[in-house]
């Protein structure tokens, strides 16, 4: 899974995936020098959503430095991805690898790869719409996690352990203690610079998205004699996303093209329609057109009933009313309640 804002890593299912000796390498050479043929970020550009390394190199794989730092040490020939992607805005990303001696990707392969990304998007972009029944508290602070150059924990807050064991994470690497998420994101901060903040947001295990924020700062300490050249370490801020953020989440997972987004946003702030035609400079009969998607998108059919649906999404989480659970949604641990379906 992708953060469709920033494209960092945010979480997802790793099945026979990378040992974590060449991660470390694949999330610089991704995230930070961003370089490569098959970068993300170059993909996202492209209007085919499944590439193969070994035709985007046109045979030449020695000479991408993907290839030589990230497959050919563990064994792998070539490798398959494919952008699960929604208009200009990227969920998430298959990577399909084939080991030495294995048969090549054949083109009946990679085009069927392709026709993979719109109906598993769709099913992702739904799925984050999806409420759920806590069965756990979660945390509603922030917790922080500072790090050095080499990777090692310098402070871990008990509450950004938890945050970070919630991420959505199948099957890592053995022996890694905190989700590709993190890696990610610290790789990306150390190339923007000191003092310049990087966020992403990853959906967890519960519903809840989390919100991390990372940033480079020099330690104080220069030694007793003031001599050493001050540490540089990397510190991450985790903590529930704002409702701002969530309403914008929402309103990318429903799909909505950039002209139906903004019209959505003008009824949000409780514009009429004249008023939303007015500022965006388009016929009332046009905005109403915009209107039916929307409504369409989300599954309603009011200005009053999109509102209350946002409402409930990224504002009602706030409201520290019992019995609702911290996103508010309905506890289910009602002692006697043997009810399946309660109201959300």
């Amino acid at each position: 899974m992708l953060d469709p804002a920033t494209l960092l890593d945010t979480g997802g299912l790793h099945e026979h995936g990378f040992p974590r000796s060449v991660m470390p390498r694949l999330f610089e050479i991704e995230h930070a020098a961003q370089t490569g043929v098959d970068n993300i970020r170059a993909l996202a550009r492209r209007s085919a959503s499944a590439s193969l390394l070994s035709d985007s190199m046109t045979g030449r794989m020695a000479e991408s430095v993907y290839y030589r730092d990230v497959l050919q040490p563990v064994g792998l020939a070539d490798e398959l991805r494919v952008l699960l992607r929604d208009g200009s805005r990227t969920w998430g990303l298959f990577v399909l690898c084939r080991a030495k001696g294995s048969p090549p990707f054949t083109p009946a392969e990679v085009a069927l790869a392709g026709t993979v990304s719109a109906p598993v998007t769709t099913a992702l972009r739904r799925s984050l719409l999806l409420a759920g029944i806590d069965r756990d508290d979660v945390p509603d602070a922030a917790g922080l996690l500072i790090l050095d150059d080499d990777h090692e924990v310098r402070l871990c807050t008990s509450t950004a352990e938890r945050w970070l064991g919630l991420i959505q994470e199948a099957h890592p690497a053995p022996g890694h203690r905190f989700p590709f998420t993190l890696d990610a994101l610290t790789n990306k901060v150390r190339a923007v610079g000191m003092g310049v903040q990087v966020q992403s947001r990853a959906i967890s295990r519960t519903g809840h998205w989390v919100t991390l924020s990372a940033w480079r700062e020099k330690a104080e300490d220069g030694g007793a004699d003031g001599t050493r050249e001050p540490e540089a370490l990397t510190y991450v801020s985790l903590a529930p996303s704002r409702p701002g953020e969530l309403t914008a989440i929402v309103l990318d997972a429903y799909g909505l093209t950039p002209r139906e987004r903004e019209v959505a946003q003008h009824v949000l702030l409780g514009r009429s329609t004249a008023e939303v035609a007015d500022s965006l400079r388009i016929g009332e009969y046009t905005v109403q057109d915009h209107l039916r998607k929307v409504f369409d998108k989300a599954g309603v059919r009011s200005r009053r009933e999109f509102s209350g649906e946002l409402f409930q999404r990224c504002y009602l989480p706030r409201l520290d009313d019992p019995p609702l659970t911290t996103d508010g949604r309905m506890r289910n641990d009602t002692p006697g309640d043997d009810t399946p379906d309660r109201p959300r």
